[in-house]
């Protein structure tokens, strides 16, 4: 791309639209996943609104040049990593939130983070429950494209269950309009969730409509550990049998003590493994489920249980859960895995994982919203060691492989990014990889939307 092509772009927007700056290039080059194949953009643009995304749009549609949607950057496969010669399109400042207490719905910019929808929607008693780890820091816009889950999902559902419209520019730059603030809606094909979930290849979200909640009702929290997560994978199981928990999470014994080395949390360090279950059935039924859990627990070889309704004690040990990543990034270079299979083949997943683990001498702490079979086996490596990384990335793809021999996914929620394409045709198969080829080639003939994103 040349100078004068990218002049031709700054004159189309106000200043400061478009940035050439190489320091501030190489900030938006990579997200979490810190994709060593991240390519280095011409330029980035930080539009503000619907019309100067068109623009913007248009423009890379009529040169032929590649645009990189981003949203906060807190991706974990790869999903925004920057394309040479391309342009980065940050939708940062686009961060508006307009709650519409009487259709109980958020009118959301992409750039807004999941936290100011929540805060947002909390100060008219309402809730926005998907809730990623990353929730503080991460944007609607990237929680749409990826389909995020979270802590909660396993009785709430996901990102796709809270989207009731859609604004998108397409390849060419147009502007549509999918759905709106109808709570049902079936007047033709489902395009808008075609867009959920879609990774930027297919077109740039603008604004979202979002189904809100009443706020949550009060929680009570179960906390059980055992001697492997084998054993708590099989409580799992077993209660999934006997109740609708709103939160059912899992950690190892590494992921225990990496948390409790980057933050005192007071969990038992010995554990095997940790389960917390949360649950906000109303009145008198919020007690009765989680003596359910802790009958599940203790069925299949808890070591200790803990209760308590005290709401900043429960939420202290979610914390404790939520701030894994941030502990795990300390400890070396990072593969993080999200894959996720049916729930009673929990156990076999994490047996899998370890045996995995031993076999390629790499460490894999485990965390996992486990009530819905998604785990995130995290590989950690010491990047300057040669041997290691090749270890690491053998590692990587046996997991996935794994997931699927047990009937499962290769991505329950981060999606496949740059990082786990090249095994989506082995879950897919080869008719549906070719639909889904077919339908980014109707939206995106020339290829210029998150090129090697997925596909």
């Amino acid at each position: 791309m040349s100078v004068l092509t990218v002049d031709s772009l700054l004159t189309a927007l106000p200043e400061g639209v478009i940035v050439t700056d190489p320091a501030v290039l190489e900030n938006y080059r990579r997200d979490w996943s810190q994709d060593p194949n991240a390519g280095t953009p011409s330029a980035v643009a930080r539009p503000t609104d619907a019309a100067q995304v068109q623009t913007i749009v248009r423009w890379c549609a009529e040169n032929r040049v590649a645009v990189v949607p981003r949203g906060a950057g807190t991706s974990l496969s790869g999903g925004s990593s920057a394309v040479d010669g391309g342009i980065v399109l940050s939708l940062e400042r686009m961060r508006a939130i307009e709650i519409d207490t009487t259709t109980r719905v958020a009118v959301v910019e992409p750039g807004a983070f999941n936290a100011e929808v929540k805060t947002a929607a909390a100060a008219h008693g309402l809730w926005y429950p998907p809730d990623p780890s990353s929730y503080e820091i991460c944007s609607i816009g990237g929680n749409i494209a990826t389909n995020a889950g979270g802590l909660c999902c396993v009785k709430y559902g996901v990102t796709t269950d809270y989207v009731l419209g859609l604004d998108v520019v397409l390849a060419d730059g147009e502007l549509i309009t999918l759905g709106g603030k109808r709570i049902k809606d079936v007047a033709g094909l489902s395009l808008l969730k075609l867009f959920v979930g879609s990774e930027g290849t297919l077109g740039i979200i603008t604004r979202a409509v979002l189904r809100l909640l009443p706020a949550q009702p009060p929680r009570a929290t179960l906390v059980a550990t055992f001697p492997d997560p084998e054993a708590a994978a099989r409580a799992v199981v077993a209660l999934g049998m006997v109740a609708r928990p709103s939160m059912v999470e899992l950690m190892d014994n590494a992921s225990i003590n990496i948390v409790e080395d980057y933050r005192s949390m007071g969990l038992d360090r010995a554990a095997g493994a940790l389960l917390l279950v949360q649950s906000d059935a109303p009145g008198v039924a919020c007690s009765a489920e989680i003596a359910l859990a802790e009958e599940a627990c203790q069925s299949n070889g808890a070591t200790e249980c803990f209760t308590t309704d005290d709401a900043e004690e429960g939420e202290m040990f979610a914390e404790a859960r939520r701030i894994f990543f941030p502990a795990v990034e300390g400890r070396g270079a990072l593969l993080l895995e999200d894959v996720g299979a049916p729930v009673p083949e929990l156990p076999a997943l994490f047996a899998g994982i370890a045996a995995i683990a031993a076999h390629r001498q790499v460490d894999i702490p485990v965390v996992a919203h486990a009530g819905d079979g998604n785990t995130h086996p995290t590989i950690v490596f010491d990047p300057a060691d040669t041997a290691a990384r090749e270890r690491a990335a053998l590692a990587f793809t046996e997991i996935m492989e794994l997931a699927l021999s047990l009937g499962g996914t290769i991505t329950g929620e981060h999606g496949i990014g740059r990082l786990k394409k090249e095994l989506l045709p082995t879950q897919l198969g080869p008719r549906v990889t070719q639909l889904n080829r077919q339908v980014k080639q109707l939206l995106d003939p020339d290829g210029i939307l998150n090129p090697g994103a997925i596909y």
